[in-house]
């Protein structure tokens, strides 16, 4: 649990999304309060990490997280109910858990991260922008207020940033990764597809909204794959499941950790599911 690991007065090595979508503004406070540094350990956090560490805050105009684009980059917008979980579960670059690859064929997991690093950088999330770059090459990168635009760069492999985590702030002499740009060719980048994948808008509306939206944003997409990977519903009404219970949700505004369960709860139970019936399942351990 973040805020208990924080009281340690050690770093902290953050290895899920979840805890800083939910309860970012609990999980900040209590890094400040021991002045306990955060190191993130998703791949983009770590890139962006990285990048900062050769500028000021206050030189930094924005943060740029990038994504594979998943699967169905290139699929049809009428083909998507059609969509399988054994599609969706194929994810071109990265070998992962079941969950997070169903939201990286949604874009959901950038949806996530956008709120993610909204409160391990502190920026508003007008200075936080998404680019599509298949090649999984580019991490993240930072854009300076002059123009300049760094980016941390390797071979998709997660051990780059355990290992930055753990040995930070020092590196340590690693053979793992090796990056040969000769054999990966090019490098390519395109704008995110807001209309065939709009869980990234959602994920902004949930920030900006900010409150206990942001753990309803979470665990009613939570719910959704679930009866997706069940075959409950299809892959478009993950994304329309997340936005109507969101659409339903009365938020509370700097709320407690009790009240993030509680929304968090309500979100997998509220009246007028309609498209899936699930048990109730509260996650815990965010204090």
């Amino acid at each position: 649990a973040p805020c208990e690991a924080s009281r340690s007065g050690r770093p902290v090595g953050l290895a899920n999304k979840e805890a800083m979508v939910v309860a970012g503004e609990l999980v900040t406070a209590a890094a400040r309060e021991r002045g306990v540094d955060i190191l993130p350990i998703d791949s983009e956090h770590s890139a962006v990490h990285q990048c900062l560490r050769s500028g000021r805050s206050a030189e930094v105009k924005r943060l740029i997280l990038t994504g594979s684009g998943g699967p169905f980059r290139k699929t049809p917008r009428k083909q998507f109910a059609s969509i399988t979980p054994g599609q969706a579960l194929k994810h071109p670059i990265w070998k992962m858990g079941a969950r997070i690859t169903i939201d990286s064929a949604t874009l959901m997991n950038k949806g996530l991260e956008i709120i993610e690093a909204r409160w391990l950088f502190g920026i508003g999330l007008d200075r936080l922008a998404v680019v599509v770059h298949p090649q999984s090459v580019v991490h993240s990168m930072v854009e300076f207020i002059d123009g300049s635009i760094l980016a941390q760069l390797s071979t998709p492999d997660m051990c780059l940033p355990i290992q930055y985590a753990l040995t930070y702030p020092e590196r340590v002499t690693s053979q793992r990764v090796q990056t040969n740009f000769p054999k990966i060719g090019s490098l390519t980048f395109e704008e995110p597809d807001t209309e065939r994948f709009p869980a990234i808008l959602l994920a902004r509306q949930a920030g900006e909204t900010s409150g206990t939206m942001p753990a309803v944003f979470n665990a009613a997409n939570e719910v959704a794959v679930d009866a997706f990977v069940n075959r409950k519903i299809n892959f478009p009404q993950i994304t329309e499941t997340v936005q109507r219970v969101m659409a339903a949700h009365q938020v509370v505004e700097h709320p407690s950790l009790e009240q993030i369960l509680e929304a968090d709860a309500w979100a997998r139970r509220p009246p007028g599911w309609g498209l899936v019936q699930v048990p109730c399942r509260p996650r815990r351990g965010l204090g």
